[in-house]
């Protein structure tokens, strides 16, 4: 029976620890997202080693404090005793350390890193949300567009077979340069929406009348899609975000497209 557990316990530690991304976060291209996955997994072994310890003692309690054994139930009507106060102040000072960091890994270190989008930035990109569909600006480059869903009408009434994409693709993705630090402002021009792209790690919500900030460096070509994860309206399924990240010299060619056709 121990080693039974005692397997059991090796393998959602290992299972913890060694999680495939493709179940379990999309594979991180940003520094946040490497930073989040780290956290998350962190607190999966934590959380793991508690729920074991508190089930061991309970289980043990059960076993030991059994009635068939003369055992009573405490009432707790004396004042507290030393035990008491370490049971109580114990999971407070595991929440510490869990919150407030330790050697500078867990979630402080991570939320400090999320909120830093003005130093070294590189690229200012503007997102306007808009029911049902984004706004893309390159103040400094002078360019603007918007970027809508292009799925038919027909796979989303159910009438043609849906695509590899289905409800994640766009008439006009957002491009960026791979690792350039880009500073996002967010707002929108009517509800809240949220811009969410799970392989950067990052989602903000647009409201409107606000400026929002936050960044990401993405180390890695490729398209990465995500949609708006705030409750928009009856469109809300229907607003997709596409990101094509390209090198720096091909951005700089679509930039200069984007210029010359005034878009």
């Amino acid at each position: 029976m121990k080693k039974w557990m005692a397997g059991a316990f090796a393998a959602l530690m290992a299972q913890s620890v060694l999680a495939g991304y493709t179940w379990n976060f999309p594979e991180p291209v940003t520094p946040i997202a490497r930073e989040t996955l780290h956290v998350h997994n962190l607190f999966m072994i934590i959380i793991l080693i508690i729920f074991c310890g508190v089930l061991a003692l309970m289980l043990y309690s059960f076993w030991a404090h059994r009635k068939s054994q003369g055992h009573k139930a405490a009432t707790f009507t004396a004042p507290r005793s030393t035990k008491q106060w370490l049971f109580v102040l114990a999971p407070f000072a595991v929440l510490l350390v869990i919150d407030y960091g330790v050697f500078g890994i867990p979630a402080y270190h991570a939320v400090k890193m999320y909120e830093d989008s003005k130093s070294d930035a590189e690229l200012v990109v503007k997102v306007t949300g808009s029911q049902w569909m984004w706004q893309y600006e390159f103040p400094a480059e002078g360019v603007k567009f918007t970027s809508r869903l292009t799925t038919p009408r027909e796979q989303i009434d159910n009438k043609e077979a849906k695509g590899e994409n289905y409800l994640l693709e766009v008439d006009n993705p957002l491009v960026l340069p791979v690792g350039k630090k880009v500073r996002f402002i967010t707002t929108s021009n009517d509800v809240i929406h949220s811009w969410w792209v799970p392989a950067f790690g990052v989602k903000r919500d647009a409201v409107p009348g606000f400026l929002r900030e936050f960044w990401a460096t993405v180390e890695k070509t490729g398209t990465y899609r995500g949609q708006c994860s705030e409750l928009c309206g009856k469109e809300h399924a229907y607003m997709p975000v596409v990101v094509n990240v390209v090198p720096e010299e091909e951005f700089k060619a679509w930039i200069a497209s984007r210029q010359k056709s005034g878009t």
